[in-house]
This record gives structure tokens, C-alpha cells and sequence, in this order.
């Protein structure tokens, strides 16, 4: 991660520990900001210019992952680097093709036929404890040379089960102090974090994962009943939307939330910070069928009302005394399938959890992080019960 888009690339103290490994399985495990991804990938890089022919494949859990995340970061260093060239690059295939033959293919681990397809020299598997063993051994199979591997250590994976300690393979940690390069507004974020973790069980184990690059714990997390599916089924029922009002840190987030099968489907319709009402509306019209009602935070009447008046269908959320723990129960009760390009929401599904006390006691209230799309969805979902028992209705005037 560089400082800024005009800096030139750096070679951190990250990468050169990186380089430093020699089997050939190479773990990394490191926190937020360490450099993983912009010190593996320039490697890579590297090996593809200085050896005709290479064949290498980065791969990650959904398309929508790899998009926002390492195929992003490779244009960005390709073009910090001054070796990006339009032409090499194929969009439909997620090829890019350098002039001496080599080339680094970008492909999804939810495609079981890429996991059985050709073979390569060289696998570059992002966020792998986000894919199952069954990924890996397909892949690993398949490649003649390295397999490169990182992750965020929220909690034990298969490569600490089933590879680590294992003589062909080798283990880094790193951290945002590894990385020269990180932008100090990220270091400052960290540091805080530091300090609340003397006083919060949420923000210690926050600091030991993110910022340090240990193991941690996800001990308490919320929400257990969601898988992945590629697309919202073309028998699905909407429901309603939902709305989070953010705006300089705190993103806005509209939810899409759906019925099919007797299980709730959710798709993430935006996520972005800086947004006044006016782009709120735009949003919603780019975004929604029109005639749908959206559900939104109901503590912000002013914003509900200008939003109406720009031709939106819109309700404050009915909240009440332990609203959201009620739409927590409400949501635990069905099967949940989340869209793969709804990258916000299955973070924060992830990492949602109960709070603690001082001792480590797991309270009867979610923490205040990884709730924006969260609440979203809590929002939309009001309608699904009733005090008798749980039932579909939708909305109405």
C-alpha cells in the first residue's frame, strides 16, 4: 500500500522478507496495512518479466473480491511501476499478457472449473482463509512452482491445521510496522486502536489481529446462518430495502433484502461515504425498482423527508426498546444468502459480534463495528415479524 497514487512503488522491509522465503508454500499472515498483497503481487510481477513463458494465477473467493481487491492493486502497481499497457490487458478473460509470453490470469475459487482446469507454474491464493481446503488442494495440485498464500488471521484456518509446520512450507507474519509505505493515516488508526485495547476486549483483539497480525478470536460472532451465492435467484420475491445514513467515516449503505425459498436473500446496493441526500436519491433511482418502499434509519426524520420529496419511497424503521436486538432475533431465524458482490456486507457478517466486558463476558449487545450494511438490513427486515410469530408482509401506505 502506497502513501499516495503519485508516490513511486517501494520496496519495503515486507517485500524483503517476502523474497527471503524459500519453500515452496509461503504463508503470510499479517494485519491491516502490512503490505501482503502489494508485496506479493510485485514479485509475482517480477517473475513474470524476467521468465519467458510464466504462467501465473491469483485467485480469490468471488469475482466481486478480486475486482475491489487484487486485480485493482495489480493495475495500480503495473502502472506505478511504468509497465502497464492497455492492449496486454483482456477484460473478458481477466488475462493480462506480457510481451515475452508470460501472463497472470485472475480468476474466483467458486468456480469449480477453473479449480479442475489447466495447470500453471506459479498460484497466488488472496485472503485464502476465505476459501476451503477443497480450493486449495485443486489448486495446489495443479502448479508446477510456488504457491504463494495471505491472509488476516481473525481465527485458525486450514493452513494452521493441515500445512503449517509441514516441510515444504514456509510461514511469515508481518504488520503495519513491516511497511514503510503505509499511509500514516492508517498507522494513526492502528495506534488508536492500541489505546483502546488497554480498556476493551472488542478493540484487544481488533489490535492483535489488524495490528499486530496474531491470531485471534471470533468467539461471540452474531451471525452463523448466511452462505455466498452468485446472484439474487430469478424466483426471488423483494421484500423491502434498507438504509444506514453515513457520511465522513461512517459509509451510506442500501441493502437489498428478498425472499426465495423461505430464506432471505440480501445484495449490497451501495456503500460509500460523502453522500448528501441529493446523491442518496440518485442512487436509489439508479439502484431500486421505484416501488419499493426503502426502510431507513428513522433518527434522521430531516434526511427521510428530503428523500421523499425527491421522488423516493421511504419509511423511518419502527424502532423500539431493544429494537435491535429484536432485529437481530428476527434475522436469526431464517437462512440467509448474501450476493458474492456484496464484498461490505459479507465483511461485516463476518466480524459482527457480542460485545464484552472487561473480564471477556459476552454481553447481550453487539459491538457498535461492522454494522453499517448490518443495520441496513435490520431495517428492512422489521416487516418479516410480528409479536405472534414470524410471517412475510410487505410494507404499505
Amino acid at each position: 500500500m502506497q502513501t499516495n497514487e503519485t508516490e513511486p512503488f517501494r520496496r519495503t522491509t515486507a517485500i524483503n522478507m517476502m523474497l527471503a522465503l524459500e519453500k515452496r508454500i509461503k504463508g503470510i499472515q499479517g494485519g491491516t496495512s502490512a503490505g501482503k498483497t502489494f508485496g506479493i503481487l510485485p514479485i509475482l510481477i517480477n517473475k513474470a518479466i524476467k521468465n519467458p513463458g510464466l504462467e501465473i494465477s491469483v485467485v480469490a473467493e468471488s469475482v466481486p473480491h478480486l475486482k475491489r481487491g487484487a486485480m485493482k492493486d495489480f493495475k495500480k502497481i503495473m502502472i506505478k511501476t511504468k509497465r502497464w499497457n492497455n492492449s496486454a490487458w483482456h477484460s473478458t478473460d481477466s488475462i493480462y499478457r506480457f510481451a515475452n509470453g508470460s501472463s497472470v490470469e485472475f480468476f474466483s475459487a467458486d468456480n469449480d472449473a477453473k479449480l479442475r482446469g489447466a495447470r500453471r507454474d506459479i498460484l497466488y491464493m488472496n485472503e485464502a482463509n476465505n476459501m476451503t481446503l477443497h480450493a486449495y488442494n485443486e489448486l495446489a495440485s495443479r502448479t508446477k512452482q510456488d504457491v504463494w498464500m495471505d491472509w488476516n488471521p481473525t481465527s485458525p484456518f486450514w493452513f494452521h491445521e493441515e500445512l503449517k509446520g509441514d516441510s515444504d512450507v514456509d510461514f511469515l507474519v508481518i504488520n503495519y510496522t513491516h511497511n514503510e509505505a503505509c499511509p500514516q493515516s492508517a498507522v494513526d488508526f492502528i495506534l488508536k486502536a492500541k489505546e483502546k485495547a488497554k480498556t476493551s476486549k472488542f478493540w484487544d483483539n481488533w489490535y492483535k489481529v489488524y495490528g499486530l497480525g496474531e491470531i485471534g478470536s471470533l468467539e461471540g460472532v452474531i451471525f452463523s446462518n448466511w452462505s455466498i451465492i452468485d446472484t439474487i435467484p430469478k424466483e426471488a420475491e423483494i421484500v423491502n430495502y434498507g438504509l444506514d445514513f453515513g457520511y465522513t467515516n461512517d459509509p451510506t449503505t442500501i441493502i437489498y433484502l428478498g425472499k426465495w425459498n423461505g430464506k432471505l436473500i440480501l445484495d449490497e446496493l451501495c456503500y460509500q461515504t460523502g453522500m448528501v441526500n441529493a446523491d442518496i436519491v440518485r442512487k436509489a433511482k439508479e439502484t431500486t425498482d421505484g416501488f419499493t418502499y426503502i426502510i431507513a434509519d428513522s433518527a434522521e426524520p430531516k434526511s427521510i423527508e428530503e428523500i421523499k420529496r425527491g421522488g423516493i419511497r421511504i419509511k423511518g424503521a419502527l424502532k423500539g426498546k431493544d429494537s435491535i436486538n429484536f432485529g437481530i432475533d428476527t434475522l436469526q431465524q431464517f437462512d440467509i444468502l448474501v450476493t458474492s458482490r456484496s464484498t461490505n456486507l459479507i465483511k461485516e457478517l463476518r466480524n459482527y459480534q457480542w460485545d464484552k466486558d472487561k473480564e471477556g463476558k459476552i454481553l447481550n449487545k453487539p459491538i457498535h463495528y461492522y454494522n453499517h450494511c448490518i443495520d441496513a438490513v435490520r431495517y428492512a427486515a422489521e416487516s418479516l415479524a410480528t409479536k405472534k410469530k414470524f410471517e412475510w408482509y410487505v410494507i404499505t401506505e
